[in-house]
């Protein structure tokens, strides 16, 4: 039901995108819009986690699922740029409840030898849906017209909401914290210096992943790509995203979390250095499937380690911290590098966001070279 959800977001996300494009938006615009998705995730995701920690994941992922229904359901029927700026903070926030009760279920869940290998399957599950929504979106768009392909994903959402009130999500096993749960800010686990750099280069990895989902559309309607290529492209990224995640317990076995985030560091940042010079929709392809595989090892690994480190009974907290930050770079990203592709370019947005990724490789790598090992194989 995750998976549902993430695909209505991710295709809502390019259909956005293309349509204000249509409607003659500017790049800022744009960036307003794609901003709005993340403002309200920003704002309150730890108030979610904490919630869901006393509560449990029912309640919330049913109602961010009717949040995303009626966000995708508003442009469906209401035409014009106004109403995008409403969509865009349902579908956002409703997504964000879903988002951190399903990463809290899975650490919940799953004994200390399985969590790394349980969120990879979570990974993989969200590449599919990254993959479905942007292609499935391209597709309609092209064929028929913006309405009904928000239509189309606001029926994925309703879908999502079924399977989460009839599923068997209610037979879980899930402790609840009401009496137990910590006292203390979510500025405490930032105080925790491990958290911190878990934080940091998770942030980097996942401003990486957002920004090229953000300007790939601008650049592709710069360069004359159908919104079927543009697409495409996306679904490029996200099936690399798909086969590093398949491919990670393999993977995991044979290198630790910090080492596989230090290499997905140095590859982003090569990508984005090379995004400039790809003028091709084959190469743009290829690109965008090498930055796939970087950011896509990142998220299982990064998880695994919030959980390890996080107080007991703040594991939801944690996760909306990170979801937090993550959403704040969401927010200022489009709204900086979009003003700045207006004054500057968009090459120089690339090579920028590639030396801000490139900044944290040292970090990384003195964390791997500390810890060689797996946080799970100690």
């Amino acid at each position: 039901m995750s998976l549902t959800a993430h695909a209505a977001l991710a295709g809502a996300r390019i259909t956005t995108s293309l349509y204000a494009l249509s409607l003659h938006a500017s790049e800022f615009t744009v960036g307003i819009l794609i901003a709005l998705f993340s403002l309200f995730p920003m704002l309150f995701a730890v108030q979610v986690g904490r919630l869901i920690d006393r509560v449990g994941i029912i309640k919330p992922m049913l109602a961010g699922c009717i949040a995303i229904g009626i966000g995708c359901a508003l442009p469906s029927v209401i035409s014009g740029l106004p109403i995008l700026y409403l969509a865009t903070v349902l579908i956002g926030t409703g997504f964000m409840a879903v988002q951190v009760a399903s990463q809290h279920t899975v650490g919940e869940i799953s004994t200390a030898e399985e969590r790394a290998s349980n969120f990879s399957w979570l990974a993989l599950g969200f590449s599919i849906s990254g993959f479905c929504g942007p292609v499935l979106a391209g597709l309609i768009i092209d064929h028929a017209r913006y309405s009904t392909a928000y239509t189309a994903f606001c029926g994925v959402a309703l879908g999502a909401l079924a399977l989460i009130a009839l599923g068997r999500l209610r037979q879980l096993p899930f402790h609840s914290h009401k009496e137990d749960l910590p006292s203390g800010s979510a500025l405490d686990l930032l105080r925790n210096t491990e958290m911190r750099h878990i934080y940091l280069v998770g942030t980097l990895l996942s401003s990486a992943w957002d920004l090229f989902t953000f300007v790939l559309p601008i650049q592709g309607a710069r360069s004359g790509f159908s919104a079927s290529t543009i697409g495409l492209i996306l679904g490029c990224f996200s099936a690399a995203t798909f086969m590093v995640r398949l491919a990670m317990p393999w993977i995991s076995r044979r290198l630790s979390e910090w080492q596989i985030l230090a290499s997905a560091l140095m590859l982003a940042a090569l990508c984005y250095a090379l995004f400039p010079l790809m003028r091709q929709p084959l190469a743009l392809m290829a690109v965008a499937a090498v930055l796939g595989m970087a950011v896509g090892s990142s998220q299982p690994n990064m998880l695994a380690l919030l959980h390890h480190t996080a107080p007991a009974g703040r594991a939801a907290e944690a996760v909306g911290v990170r979801v937090t930050i993550g959403n704040a770079s969401q927010v200022f990203l489009p709204l900086m590098f979009g003003g700045a592709g207006l004054a500057i370019g968009l090459p120089a947005v690339f090579w920028s966001m590639g030396a801000m990724i490139g900044a944290g490789v040292p970090l990384a790598w003195r964390k791997s070279a500390a810890r060689p090992q797996s946080v799970y194989r100690e």
